[in-house]
């Protein structure tokens, strides 16, 4: 029995030194649940990365990504991540989201600490470990300074 790969496309969407990340639902069978990571998601068959990761921003947050870029590429032994990069161009309360908890622009610092307060959790969540480390190098690769 052959293990196949699950293939996902992620975005990283950043406006003004803070990125956009989405509070997962609090669900004891999702991967990460409560915890806050990318919006994206599984590559249909068929799909290119490109094509995944806008239908899926649309899906969840109402935003259609016009110019993005591929940042980079995060395989483990079950999932390749293809993580790409966008500005966000509309103000946060102009989104819908459709998918997960909360979703709110999170600062360099909140990235380092691993955790950022959620309104509609009403505490603060963690930062799931992958999109952390992810986060972690893009702010790296960008010379993003923490305040």
């Amino acid at each position: 029995m052959t293990n196949q790969l699950v293939h996902v496309a992620i975005a990283i969407l950043y406006q003004e030194n803070k990125f956009l990340m989405q509070l997962r639902d609090n669900i004891p069978n999702i991967i990460a649940p409560g915890c806050w990571a990318f919006f994206g998601g599984h590559i249909e068959p068929g799909e290119t990365p490109e094509i995944a990761v806008k239908r899926e921003i649309m899906e969840e947050i109402g935003y259609e990504l016009t110019s993005f870029t591929k940042f980079g590429l995060y395989s483990d032994e079950k999932v390749v991540r293809h993580v790409f990069q966008a500005p966000l161009l509309v103000p946060v309360n102009q989104l819908v989201l459709s998918e997960g908890w909360d979703l709110d622009l999170l600062t360099p610092e909140d990235i380092h600490k691993g955790e950022c307060y959620s309104a509609n959790a009403g505490e603060v969540r963690p930062l799931a470990t992958l999109p952390r480390t992810i986060m972690l190098d893009f702010i790296k690769t960008r010379r993003i300074i923490s305040t």
